[in-house]
């Protein structure tokens, strides 16, 4: 949370999404038949400035945007979660996994070589092996946002210094 002395309200101008302004939007989720991937979620909240934290074209297509502007955009899989890999499905034997493993349980496992981690959902359990998928859930989906600005906040430097720290310590 951000601090309300972090916050600098400007009143009677209209404020745009640029560089270091802090989004707030409410969006939907769907694939190319409409099916509303994200019914738990809808909420959307990011510093604005190239720092990652969505995708750039999403982030392209919302600049200049102001509060109650609305936002639609759609992602073939290489520009939002990936091709789907079947290189990255593969099964391990119980007996190498942690001893109450089950069925959509996530495990990290870390390269030293390559320094990258990937994460592996247990998708299926069956004759002393354990299938592990590290694809992204929605990998070779063809995705759209759709959705609607509903605040824009103007930080001061400490407070965007305080999401990219917090962000720094997540990862």
């Amino acid at each position: 949370m951000i601090p309300e002395s972090s916050i600098i309200v400007e009143r009677g101008i209209t404020m745009k999404i640029t560089k270091n302004i802090l989004v707030h939007s409410e969006y939907r989720l769907s694939d190319e038949n409409d099916n509303h991937l994200n019914p738990d979620e809808g909420e959307l909240i990011y510093l604005h400035g190239g720092y990652g934290h969505i995708f750039d074209k999403l982030e392209n297509i919302l600049e200049g945007k102001k509060a109650g502007d609305t936002f639609k955009a759609t992602f073939a899989p290489s520009e939002a979660f990936g091709e789907f890999d079947e290189q990255l499905i593969v099964q391990e034997p119980l007996s190498e996994l942690p001893e109450d493993v089950y069925v959509g349980m996530e495990l990290d496992t870390s390269d030293e070589d390559s320094k990258s981690t990937n994460i592996y959902v247990v998708t299926d359990i069956l004759n002393g092996l354990a299938t592990l998928d590290a694809n992204h859930p929605l990998a070779g989906l063809t995705v759209t946002f759709d959705g609607t600005i509903t605040e824009l906040e103007e930080l001061t430097e400490e407070g965007i210094k305080e999401i990219l720290a917090h962000e720094d310590h997540e990862h």
